[in-house]
């Protein structure tokens, strides 16, 4: 199946990088978010990104208007009945995007493919919340989505063959790398990432290290371009956290149980780059 036009749940960071490179590659995008106020801003940010690009002559401005033609922001779902495909790129919630599979079920075409951006909740279960499992599948992008290079697709226990294939050559068409990763909690990335984070959470609690000493000792010592701490506030210690308990609660084991300092941070509202507080101030 040839995906040209792609609905996008969420006009947030991650929703907008992927409207952003699917309109780079010539897919007409719907970017849809509760308001379409929200869904407008989103499409405001993807311009201003694209305007940086200009100004460093790695984009001409003609392509930019172009990219930015390709884009059209909604509110609600009434737009994506011509969709091919749906991303979802809500919060890390599962209630919430069970609400929205089941929607997207009714307001989509029955052709249409359902995928979700979930970095750990299961396939199969939003699929289950559908009359199409064979059409859902997970398409996990790493954040910031134009700039990493990889996509994880995540096959539920119905996904059929041709809806991944269908992705996987989507996810070629936007220049990605794609891994495939079995539908288990926190698949291939946050399944080794996230108690990494946590860990860290965990040596600052025990008073191991400073965190600049801790970020510094990963980044130097094991050749990571960013320290856990500098990582976790990218992310949004929000969703580490709903990905931690996810781990913790589907897999049993106790190695992935959140770190306090990890909920309380979260607690007083230190969320990391996007509330301006976490680890770090900015």
């Amino acid at each position: 199946m040839s995906i040209e036009t792609l609905g996008v749940i969420g006009a947030g960071q991650m929703g907008g990088g992927i409207a952003q490179v699917a309109a780079q590659a010539g897919i007409k995008v719907v970017l849809v978010d509760a308001q379409l106020e929200m869904a407008e801003k989103g499409r405001a940010k993807i311009a201003s990104s694209l305007e940086k690009l200009v100004q460093k002559g790695k984009l001409p401005e003609s392509e930019r208007t172009k990219i930015l033609s390709n884009i059209t922001p909604a509110g609600g779902y009434g737009s994506l009945g011509t969709c091919d495909l749906v991303v979802e790129a809500a919060t890390e919630n599962q209630e919430l995007k069970k609400k929205i599979f089941s929607d997207l079920d009714r307001a989509t075409s029955p052709d249409a493919i359902l995928a979700s951006n979930t970095s750990s909740i299961s396939i199969t279960l939003l699929g289950a919340q559908t009359k199409r499992p064979g059409k859902v599948i997970g398409m996990h992008f790493m954040n910031p989505v134009p700039v990493m290079k990889l996509v994880e697709v995540v096959r539920g226990l119905a996904t059929d063959d041709a809806t991944y294939q269908s992705i996987v050559a989507l996810g070629e068409r936007f220049g990605k790398k794609i891994v495939t990763a079995k539908d288990i909690p926190g698949f291939i990335v946050n399944r080794l990432l996230i108690p990494f984070l946590n860990e860290a959470c965990f040596a600052l609690q025990e008073s191991l290290g400073s965190i600049e000493d801790i970020d510094s000792g990963c980044k130097l010592g094991l050749n990571h371009p960013m320290g856990p701490f500098e990582l976790a506030d990218l992310i949004g210690l929000d969703t580490c956290l709903a990905i931690s308990e996810v781990l913790h609660d589907e897999l049993g084991d106790d190695k992935y149980r959140p770190a306090p300092l990890l909920r309380q941070y979260v607690a007083a509202g230190w969320l990391g780059r996007k509330s301006g507080r976490g680890f770090y101030k900015y």
